[in-house]
């Protein structure tokens, strides 16, 4: 069932937005599952998609490490559910050929970004400032509990997980970062595979991922907690699960997309 049509002032131009298609518990539950078909249809390409978000990974962990920084490491990690609409752009564009019988290639779905250069550039940006306050605000409430101390690679664990002032560091630190990851969701819920697939405006495309999550509240919430399930998983895992679990994912946005928002009526 739609929602209808709507319009967004931008300037004195009206941005157009699509509309908004209702949808049940079960359909999350739908969505990993037909990513779980795309993989099965493209494996190598899928889970090489899967490779790159490891090892890149591991060069930014052995890349904080060597500069000390480790005690940033937790932020940054939390701080990928924020980037992640953006880092799985190619696997929305996979899953995008596959809908339209294609067959897609790594080099093509690497290069989807030059469809819609500025929108996904202006896009990128929107998420990085949402990445930066997170990490703003992860040191803040670092500063705050853990008043006068440093830690180094020695005790970096203790202090964080294991002190006196780690149940109120890590119930803080999951307010803040919960309410932040929300609000990020909200706005990028369907935002990516809808600049990709129409060269959405970015206005248009974030005013109706809010237009999604506020006519689905429990559905996609349900949806986020999945997202942060499994992305939770790969993380712990030291990154490994990713391999699997982020094209997993990144192929079910694609059939959240398109459900949420409905077909495209762009030429590819």
């Amino acid at each position: 069932m739609s929602t209808g049509n709507d319009s967004l002032l931008h300037g004195d131009l009206p941005v157009q937005v699509p509309e908004v298609n209702n949808i049940t518990m079960d359909d999350p539950w739908r969505w990993i599952a037909a990513g779980w078909q795309d993989m099965k249809r493209v494996p190598l390409l899928s889970l090489s998609y899967g490779l790159l978000f490891v090892l890149a990974s591991f060069l930014l962990t052995g890349l904080f490490v060597s500069l000390g920084m480790f005690f940033f490491i937790p932020a940054l990690a939390a701080g990928f559910f924020l980037l992640s609409p953006l880092l799985a752009m190619g696997l929305y564009e996979v899953s995008r050929v596959l809908a339209s019988d294609g067959e897609p290639t790594l080099g093509g779905t690497l290069m989807v970004w030059r469809r819609a250069t500025f929108n996904l550039l202006a896009m990128g940006l929107v998420l990085l400032i949402g990445f930066l306050i997170w990490v703003l605000l992860s040191n803040l409430v670092f500063a705050i509990t853990f008043t006068g101390v440093t830690p180094d690679l020695e005790n970096a664990l203790t202090v964080l997980f294991f002190s006196g002032d780690s149940p109120a560091f890590m119930a803080s630190g999951l307010l803040v970062g919960g309410l932040l990851a929300l609000g990020v969701f909200c706005i990028s819920v369907v935002s990516v595979p809808m600049i990709i697939d129409r060269n959405a405006d970015v206005m248009g495309a974030v005013y109706t991922s809010v237009r999604c999550v506020r006519h689905n509240p429990r559905p996609l919430m349900l949806w986020a907690a999945l997202i942060v399930m499994f992305v939770g998983l790969g993380l712990v895992t030291f990154f490994l699960g990713l391999i699997l679990f982020m094209p997993l994912v990144g192929h079910a946005s694609w059939h959240a997309y398109s459900d949420l928002v409905g077909k495209n009526t762009a030429t590819r």
